[in-house]
C-alpha cells in the first residue's frame, strides 16, 4: 500500500535488476466506505510523499514507467487529485520532467442507472439487488478498471500512470498482457505481486517484490536479502481473499488455478506455470458506490466486574428505554441507531460468538450512535453514556459507576457516517471507455 512504507534498499535492489515497470497499489476497500465518500486518504499525505518521491525519482532515473492504481484509498476523482497534487510537488522540488497519464475512475450516475434498467448490474455475494434510490444517494461511484485503460495509457506513452479505483492485479499485468505474455501468467503473477512482500518469508507486507515473466511461466523473488519465498508461501498468497481456491476474478475473465504449479528454482526465488485465462463473454467492472447516512459520537469504557458483565444484557436493554423516555416524542426512532459491543465478550462476532455466555474477568465496551446531526448523535450519546454508567441491575452491591472511562471527555464526536450503497458487477462492451485517459507534460 503506498504510504504503508517500504525498505529503500529492497526497492533499489529491484531497480540494479533493470525492471520493465515499478508499480504500487494506493487503495482498496478494506478501510470500508468512508474514504470514498469523504474524498480523503487512510494513509496521510507525508506517508504517501514518503513512498511516492523514491519509486518516482528511481523509475524516472531508470527511464521506466510507475503505475498508481486506486490512488488516495478510494480511488474517486478527489482522492486521485490528492495523489496528483503531491506527484506535482515532488516533479518540481526535483527537477523532473515526464508524460503523466491520470486516469479518473468515477462512473456516471446516469450510465450506472441505464445498466440496471437494461439488466446489466449484478450484486456481488452477500449484497442485495440494486435500487434506483441507491444510486441517486451516492456520494459518488467508482468502477474498478481492468487491465485495458493502463495498457493503453503506456501505449500513449505515459512515463507515470496515475489511475483512480483499479484492480491490484491490473496495475502489474497491463504491460506484460500488451506486449503479448500469456494473460493467465500475468495475471497470477500479478495477483502474487499485489500485496508487496507478503508471500514471502519472514512475511513483509511493506517491502518490494520482483517479478519476472517468460514465455511459460513467472519467478517471483523477495528483494529484501533476510528473505526469501517458498512454493507453499507463494501458492498461499494466490488464495489470499480468494472465495474459490482455484479460480482468480478478474473484469476480463476468471484464471483457472487447477494445473497451476509451484517450484523452487533457487533459495530465494519461485517458479509458477500452468495458470490459464478464460476470457469472459462479455467484460464486467465492480461498482462500489458510497453514500452518508449521519454523524457517529462514540466513548469506550472498561468494565471488571463479573456481575456487570453478567447482566450487560440487562443493562443495555435498560439504557435503551431510559434514552428512549429522556428523547420524548419529539425524536423519531428512526432519526438514530444506538448500539453496544462488549469487546472481551463478543464484540468481534457478535451473536455468532460460540462463548459468548461465557463470563470474561473484564471487557471493553463501546457505545456507539449514528444520528441524522452531529448534535443528535451527541445527544442520544450523553444519554446512553450517563443511563449506563448509573444503571440498576440484579445483584447490585454498590452504588460506584458500572464503566471506568480511559480519558476525559469521555464522549468523541467521529464525524460523518457513510456505508456502501453500490457494490455491484456492471457488463459493459467499453471497458476503456469507462475511464478516461489524461495526458500532460509535467
Amino acid at each position: 500500500m503506498l504510504g504503508y512504507g517500504y525498505e529503500f534498499a529492497s526497492l533499489q535492489a529491484g531497480m540494479d535488476q533493470q525492471p520493465h515497470l515499478v508499480g504500487g497499489d494506493a487503495g482498496s476497500t478494506d478501510p470500508g466506505p468512508y474514504y470514498l465518500g469523504s474524498g480523503t486518504s487512510l494513509v496521510k499525505r507525508e506517508q504517501v510523499r514518503r513512498d511516492l518521491s523514491y519509486a518516482l525519482r528511481a523509475s524516472r532515473a531508470a527511464g521506466v514507467p510507475m503505475v498508481i492504481g486506486s490512488a488516495g484509498m478510494g480511488g474517486g476523482n478527489p482522492n486521485l487529485a490528492f495523489v496528483r497534487e503531491i506527484l506535482l510537488e515532488e516533479a518540481r522540488e526535483h527537477g523532473l520532467h515526464f508524460k503523466l497519464a491520470t486516469i479518473p475512475s468515477e462512473i456516471d450516475k446516469t450510465v450506472v442507472l441505464d445498466a440496471l434498467r437494461m439488466g446489466r448490474i449484478q450484486p456481488m455475494p452477500d449484497v442485495g439487488p440494486l435500487s434506483e434510490k441507491a444510486v441517486r444517494e451516492s456520494v459518488r461511484i467508482v468502477g474498478q478498471m481492468g487491465t485495458d485503460p493502463l495498457a493503453h495509457a503506456l501505449a500513449q506513452g505515459a512515463d507515470v500512470v496515475l489511475a483512480g479505483r483499479a484492480c491490484d492485479t491490473a496495475i502489474y499485468a497491463a504491460l506484460p498482457i500488451s506486449r503479448g505474455y500469456d494473460a493467465g501468467l500475468a495475471l497470477h503473477m500479478a495477483k502474487i505481486m499485489e500485496c508487496g512482500a507478503q508471500c514471502a518469508l519472514p512475511l513483509a507486507p511493506n517491502d518490494s517484490l520482483l517479478g519476472v515473466i517468460r514465455k511459460d511461466h513467472f519467478l517471483i523473488r523477495p528483494l529484501a536479502k533476510n528473505r526469501t519465498v517458498s512454493p507453499e508461501s507463494v501458492a498461499a498468497h494466490t488464495m489470499y481473499e480468494q472465495g474459490d481456491p482455484l479460480v482468480l476474478y478478474e473484469p476480463e475473465g476468471n484464471v483457472d488455478l487447477s494445473a497451476s504449479e509451484f517450484e523452487q528454482v533457487d533459495a530465494r526465488t519461485v517458479r509458477v506455470s500452468g495458470s490459464r485465462f478464460i476470457p469472459a463473454p462479455r467484460p464486467t467492472i465492480k461498482l462500489e458506490g458510497a453514500r452518508s447516512i449521519g454523524f457517529r459520537a462514540f466513548t469506550v469504557a472498561g468494565i471488571r466486574d463479573r456481575t456487570v458483565i453478567a447482566n450487560l444484557p440487562v443493562i443495555e436493554e435498560a439504557v435503551r428505554a431510559a434514552v428512549r423516555r429522556n428523547l420524548g416524542t419529539h425524536v423519531s426512532d428512526a432519526s438514530f441507531g444506538l448500539q453496544f459491543r462488549a469487546y472481551g465478550r463478543d464484540g468481534v462476532l457478535g451473536t455468532l460468538e460460540p462463548e459468548r455466555d461465557r463470563i470474561p474477568h473484564e471487557v471493553g465496551m463501546l457505545i456507539e450512535v449514528v444520528a441524522q446531526t452531529q448534535e443528535l448523535a451527541s445527544y442520544v450519546l450523553s444519554l446512553a453514556r450517563s443511563s449506563f454508567l448509573h444503571c440498576p441491575f440484579p445483584g447490585r452491591k454498590t452504588t460506584a459507576g458500572n464503566l471506568a472511562f480511559p480519558f476525559s471527555p469521555s464522549d468523541v464526536q467521529a464525524g460523518e457516517v457513510f456505508d456502501f450503497s453500490v457494490y455491484h458487477l456492471m457488463e459493459t462492451d467499453d471497458p476503456l471507455g469507462l475511464f478516461p485517459i489524461h495526458t500532460e507534460q509535467v
